[in-house]
């Protein structure tokens, strides 16, 4: 089931803003265009939002 900002997973429910919304774009694309199952999709789109959030504050930084 694809999410939204104002409809996603309760996990992500404390993440900040910017990568709430980064990990729901993330776990969406999984959902559709992998076909994966929505516990890693939801797993994979924090460590990446995460990971994408930590390299635009590195990158702002320059």
């Amino acid at each position: 089931m694809p999410w939204s900002n104002g409809d996603y997973p309760p996990s992500y429910k404390n993440l900040p803003k910017p990568i709430r919304e980064k990990a729901v774009e993330i776990a969406n694309a999984l959902l559709i265009d992998k076909h994966m199952d929505e516990g890693a999709a939801i797993a994979i789109g924090v460590k990446n939002a995460k990971e994408w959030y930590r390299k635009q504050q590195k990158d702002d930084r320059k």
